[in-house]
């Protein structure tokens, strides 16, 4: 098996805990997690026709329930390096014509040959070193349109030590350094600095998990890829 691109993480999710991964989300969950993240999906406004960009793909379970909303006219590209979640991924999206995935990292400059009207990104951004979320974030900007969304669903930033018990205790053992990290870092002012603005969230679980969306400004510099 490849070693890992990041061992510090726990993003990269292998073996049996990939091939089971959406039950273990419900089951850790108490059974809410399909309501969350059908209410997450509800909650980014696609339209028919909409083209998304699933950045970490995992199983695709978020990819199947945006099918409904943009229709047979739109499209969800996936991409995912992991190779249990893409056969997961496969096994429950591969007979949808206009869903597609493919074996690319995220965390690499890419280019589009097409600009997507939206692009999410679910609970892989805290489990990357710095400089990768930031490549990750220049990506999203290529990939949108002016005016298109990136939606961010994620841990929702302050310093672990600074918060009520449950959330110290999740950061300390639940998770790697990396994604406490990820939230005791100004995330908001670090995508205005990449060209988004017109930012909303919905916190959930507490306020632990928020769903960030950020809207691509009109360019305003070279040398991005597409623009």
């Amino acid at each position: 098996m490849p070693e890992r691109l990041y061992p510090e993480s726990k993003v990269e999710v292998r073996g049996w805990e990939a091939r089971h991964y959406d039950r273990l989300m419900d089951t850790i969950t108490f059974g809410a997690y399909p309501r969350f993240i059908r209410d997450v999906v509800r909650r980014l406004e696609l339209a028919p026709g909409d083209r998304v960009l699933d950045l970490g793909a995992g199983t695709g379970r978020n990819a199947c329930l945006m099918v409904p909303y943009v229709g047979d006219a739109g499209r969800i590209v996936g991409w995912e390096v992991g190779r249990e979640m893409r056969r997961r991924f496969e096994k429950q999206c591969g007979s949808i014509p206009n869903v597609s995935l493919e074996d690319r990292r995220i965390d690499l400059p890419a280019r589009f040959d097409a600009p997507f009207d939206h692009v999410f990104i679910s609970f892989v951004l805290h489990g990357l070193p710095h400089p990768s979320r930031r490549e990750v974030i220049a990506n999203a900007r290529r990939a949108l349109r002016p005016g298109g969304r990136f939606h961010l669903l994620d841990y929702t930033p302050g310093d672990p030590d600074d918060s009520p018990f449950y959330r110290r205790w999740f950061f300390r053992y639940g998770e790697c350094p990396l994604a406490t990290d990820f939230v005791r870092r100004d995330i908001n002012t670090l995508l205005a600095e990449a060209g988004f603005g017109d930012f909303r969230e919905t916190r959930y679980f507490w306020g632990i998990v928020r769903l960030l969306t950020a809207t691509r400004t009109e360019d305003r510099r070279s040398g991005d890829g597409n623009e």
